[in-house]
């Protein structure tokens, strides 16, 4: 069998590809770095290091590799012929992959009408129906008639902390005991496929999905954003000062509550989830930089993104935010020259305020929210920790 999975990246092959290996798939990457490529054709295997306190070591075989930019026939023609297609490549490169994508199901079209899934494993929300609708641009209508009735989109949620380790060997990936690839059965059209090692298969994936962005995902934000003022460089170490602890797991507490009502879930099970949550991010294997959890403050402010849509969607319940709101204020001050949506970030309030800055990247038409981060904003910038 032969998963051809977009993107070698860290959660391409601690996640998506290590799990695919365990199910008996090989799997083919497909990537724009050529070095990349090489590493896996010559070795036709890569090391994944699990932080345990083994730090246990599991090698993944047999793997090959493709660039999607010099070998573009040979990537429409594994299209056509794999089993199962995935993707890490970033929701925002999406769109790059499309074109190719919708090439080789062209052709799939013509010589094999096998049905096939194509899973988007993105941070993101239903990130396969993204891909769906880029793909559409690319064919006719009645072409993508065609290909809907043997390729099935369906969307998933995962989560592993996954990095790189460097080092005379090469390059491994590092990544934290736990994880989870959800995915929506109901939108899957290959009933012969084999069901995936480890992944949990749920008929409403949206509980799921907003669970890990407005907990997990909106967390880890938290803890960076108020790690990097109080002049911590890990989450781990962060998380070593009690008072940040507090801070983040009241603002679990308080997003947990959109959760809640929003899908009926247990409170029991949603206070074990947050405890789940506090244990990895502690992890003493694990040193994951504040820079890097906190890159890309923009996006991370946007209207339905991890801080803001829990923010605003419990005001509207009559119910808290105040440690919300300490986490967006802390993004606003989150200041990275190397991080370029740090640098744009910083720019704009500098020369517009922080008062116009909060309601240009979050959109947030509720005054009284805003107000309420300025205040903490400016507490925030002479606070000592």
């Amino acid at each position: 069998m032969l998963a051809l999975h977009f993107g070698a990246g860290n959660i391409g092959k601690g996640l998506i590809g290590y799990l695919l290996n365990k199910t008996g798939y090989e799997v083919c990457f497909v990537d724009i770095n050529q070095k990349t490529v090489d590493k896996f054709n010559n070795y036709n295997s890569y090391q994944v290091e699990i932080l345990d306190d083994n730090h246990t070591i599991e090698t993944i075989s047999p793997v090959s590799a493709l660039n999607s930019v010099t070998q573009e026939e040979e990537v429409i023609n594994a299209i056509v012929n794999a089993d199962l297609i995935t993707t890490s490549v970033g929701i925002n490169n999406i769109p790059k992959i499309a074109n190719i994508l919708s090439q080789g199901l062209l052709k799939r079209a013509k010589e094999n009408k096998k049905k096939i899934d194509i899973i988007a494993n993105e941070n993101a929300i239903n990130a396969s129906s993204s891909l769906k609708r880029e793909i559409k641009r690319y064919v006719s209508n009645k072409e993508m008639e065609n290909i809907c009735t043997f390729v099935g989109f369906p969307n998933s949620a995962i989560d592993r902390l996954a990095l790189s380790k460097h080092s005379e060997g090469g390059e491994s990936v590092l990544v934290e005991p736990f994880y989870e690839w959800i995915i929506n059965k109901s939108e899957i059209v290959n009933a012969d496929s084999p069901i995936i090692k480890n992944a949990i298969y749920v008929e409403d994936l949206q509980p799921y999905i907003e669970r890990k962005l407005y907990l997990v995902n909106m967390g880890h934000a938290a803890t960076a954003y108020i790690g990097f003022l109080a002049g911590e460089s890990t989450i781990q170490s962060a998380l070593r000062n009690a008072k940040i602890e507090h801070l983040v797991r009241e603002t679990l507490n308080e997003a947990s509550q959109y959760i809640l009502r929003k899908f009926n879930m247990d409170p029991k099970d949603m206070s074990d989830f947050i405890e789940r949550i506090i244990k990895r991010f502690k992890n003493k294997n694990i040193s994951d930089s504040i820079l890097r959890v906190g890159r890309s403050p923009i996006r991370k402010l946007g209207y339905n993104e991890r801080l803001i849509k829990p923010t605003r969607e419990l005001f509207d319940l009559g119910l808290s935010i105040e440690y919300l709101s300490v986490a967006v204020a802390a993004a606003f001050l989150f200041d990275n020259p190397d991080d370029e949506e740090s640098v744009i970030l910083q720019n704009y309030i500098c020369e517009n305020g922080i008062e116009q800055a909060i309601l240009h990247f979050t959109e947030l038409e509720n005054k009284t929210i805003r107000e309420k981060i300025k205040e903490i904003y400016y507490q925030l910038k002479i606070q000592k920790w």
